[in-house]
């Protein structure tokens, strides 16, 4: 896990006159499962868009060794950086099949795209069952799985979710996160922001955790799983 995938190094990002970011510095190395946990309002999501493209920053992102500054996000995308949003964002008038098609825009290898769709109906048996049906008629726990075939699609070398589980029945989180596993145990690399800090830092191998902006604590995801300040702040325990 030497190889350095992504580096965010002195990373900010303001809303007007409101810094929502400031300064985070983080990296994600080769097959690395990382999470990046945080209460509600605390610079995760911004600081994936801020990743991806969809936010002006400052600072700097490396992916690749290469700096990603002044990259649009499809061209990031056309690199290998694809990203599971917040709230699914499935093409809601469009089927199954052509969403996940849609996730492979950007190849032409057509025999491998219609192995890799084969693939995902075979990783997520529901979607097979529902191949013609409208994505935006499916339930919360299906769009989900959606997204993150979608994403898959695009044959990731590295990739973003935010929060993947949110609003999901709890069989459901743990399908999602069953699929997580299985993702991070193909060695792909994932950045995973997550309100379920138990569930995260159970998956993940490091772990950051961020408060109003800024990186507060880092270290081994099963460290900080038992670590007094994190279990009180995030995962509902008494402190010690």
């Amino acid at each position: 896990m030497s190889t350095v995938v992504l580096r965010v190094a002195g990373l900010k990002v303001a809303y007007g006159g409101i810094q929502a970011v400031k300064g985070v510095d983080l990296e994600i190395r080769a097959g690395e499962l990382v999470t990046l946990i945080g209460a509600n309002g605390a610079g995760k999501t911004t600081t994936l868009k801020a990743i991806t493209g969809t936010q002006a920053w400052a600072g700097e992102i490396e992916y690749m060794g290469q700096s990603t500054r002044g990259m649009a996000s499809y061209q990031l995308l056309q690199a290998g950086l694809a990203m599971v949003p917040e709230g699914r964002g499935v093409f809601a008038r469009m089927t199954v099949t052509e969403n996940l098609q849609m996730g492979a825009f950007s190849r032409d290898d057509r025999a491998q795209i219609d192995a890799d769709l084969e693939q995902q109906f075979a990783s997520f048996p529901r979607l097979k069952e529902r191949a013609r049906q409208l994505a935006g008629t499916l339930s919360g726990g299906e769009q989900q799985m959606l997204a993150m075939a979608r994403a898959l699609m695009s044959r990731p070398k590295l990739l973003l979710m935010d929060e993947p589980s949110m609003g999901l029945s709890p069989i459901m989180v743990e399908k999602i996160f069953e699929v997580v596993r299985d993702v991070s145990a193909r060695k792909i690399p994932i950045l995973l922001v997550e309100q379920n800090a138990r569930l995260a830092l159970e998956a993940a191998h490091r772990a950051y955790v961020m408060d109003s902006g800024q990186i507060t604590l880092q270290g081994a995801a099963a460290d900080l799983l038992h670590d007094s300040k994190v279990r009180a702040a995030y995962l509902g325990e008494a402190a010690a």
